[in-house]
């Protein structure tokens, strides 16, 4: 899962600024959003060990010593993909789940309706950069290093929403054994990568056609 399609924005040549400006008219905080969304696609379909800087700056329309001025390096830019989009796919879970901070939230629907309510979420956060997915998922990160770490810092949390989910989907049907839910968090983080990987091959599907999809499909499932 270590390439992905999302979309990438361009903007101007490069030109010095005041502080706090960005390049050619563009303010800083809008010439960030344009090479975040840049380097989300770029690290997304490459993976960071080769994901070009060069190719980056060039979809935004700056120079490659531009990037270095805004985010140090690229593992820097790296981790602000990393940190832009992880916070974000966490908040959603979280909240399709019914949960805040851990704490069921009042009128929290049955765990049987969690599995589609936690997909259509998913959707939602990458619906405008659907290679975000697989920049938190990057498998050429190498292990040991502070890239890593981050990373699967924010996936352990993921993993952690997706074995609470799983638990509770079989403690409904009386089922409470620790390896069966095991188990099944795996198919279930499995499952939930296939879907961004097939849909990312789909650009013409919206996170709602995609949402409408899984319904079917899940009620296929459970027959």
């Amino acid at each position: 899962m270590n390439t992905a399609r999302a979309s990438s924005s361009t903007g101007a040549p490069p030109a010095k600024g005041a502080r706090g400006a960005g390049t050619k008219g563009v303010p800083r905080a809008r010439r960030e959003e344009q090479i975040l969304a840049a380097a989300m696609d770029e690290f997304g379909r490459h993976g960071h060990a080769s994901a070009s800087m060069a190719a980056i700056a060039g979809r935004v329309g700056v120079t490659k010593p531009m990037l270095y001025t805004y985010f140090g390096s690229k593992d820097g830019l790296y981790l602000a993909c990393l940190e832009h989009v992880a916070p974000r796919l966490v908040t959603a879970i979280e909240e399709a789940m019914g949960r805040s901070r851990g704490r069921l939230t009042a009128g929290e629907k049955p765990a049987a309706e969690t599995p589609h309510r936690v997909l259509s979420a998913v959707f939602g956060v990458l619906e405008e950069q659907r290679g975000a997915w697989f920049v938190l998922y990057d498998r050429t990160l190498k292990p040991g290093t502070d890239l890593h770490a981050a990373a699967h810092r924010h996936r352990r949390t993921i993993d952690d929403l997706a074995a609470s989910g799983t638990a509770d989907l079989l403690r409904g049907h009386g089922n409470e054994d620790p390896l069966d839910a095991d188990a099944l968090k795996h198919v279930w983080t499995g499952t939930v990568g296939a879907l961004v990987g097939w849909w990312t091959s789909h650009p013409d599907q919206s996170a709602q056609d995609m949402a409408a999809r899984c319904a079917r499909l899940l009620t296929a499932i459970r027959g």
